[in-house]
């Protein structure tokens, strides 16, 4: 599985995102971010342990829609990334450069069609507050929304056949439907993937044994 280093600034963000990205989000800022709901703190990910049915769509994890050959962190490897500060101009212009890396970032041809299932954390796109017709399913909480999004191959534009509550904002959930590969720019972050989800539902965390 893929993972990136973390530099001291991002302790509670999730390890997908690279060691550049987390290193420019202020610490003052992480601080100030309280508990979402379900007690999630920003850059959590969930943890499945529960296996689709036979015969149903099949478990995938976000690291299966990176290209095994992407590897963004090299473009940093130069950089002292501890020695940059908060506000420092050098950390603005590198977040500004790890912005336009993960806006191009590839995506997994191989995927498109694929029927498979997927826990993400729902970032609302269309909603009249009620319910939720259109969302960004993003991998860690508080992504486009507290901290800046992952990028393009880690946000999926979801259409679900069934809106699903608006309470779910930020709430953490299953999808399950057929992906397809295609750009879909939002205010909020730009998606390398689409999805017509079948089936949304709320995950649970395993219970402890």
């Amino acid at each position: 599985m893929k993972r990136f280093a973390a530099a001291p600034l991002a302790a509670t963000l999730s390890a997908w995102a690279c060691a550049a990205a987390l290193g420019l989000l202020p610490a003052a800022v992480l601080a100030q971010q309280a508990p979402g709901g379900g007690g999630y703190q920003v850059g959590d990910r969930l943890a499945p342990k529960v296996a689709a049915p036979a015969g149903a769509f099949v478990d995938i994890e976000w690291d299966d829609l990176i290209p095994a050959d992407w590897n963004p962190e090299q473009l940093f490897e130069d950089l002292d990334l501890d020695g940059l500060q908060d506000n420092d101009p050098r950390a603005m212009e590198l977040l500004e450069r790890m912005r336009a890396e993960w806006d191009r970032a590839p995506v997994v041809q191989a995927m498109a069609g694929r029927r498979v299932r997927l826990p993400g954390f729902v970032v609302p796109l269309e909603t009249d507050g009620e319910v939720v017709r259109e969302f960004l399913l993003v991998p860690y909480f508080g992504a486009c929304v507290h901290v800046p999004p992952p990028p393009v191959n880690q946000l999926i534009h979801v259409v679900p056949d069934k809106p699903v509550p608006a309470a779910w904002n930020m709430l953490p959930v299953w999808v399950e439907g057929v992906l397809a590969v295609g750009r879909i720019e939002s205010e909020l972050g730009h998606a390398g993937y689409q999805m017509r989800a079948l089936k949304v539902s709320e995950f649970e965390e395993p219970t402890p044994r």
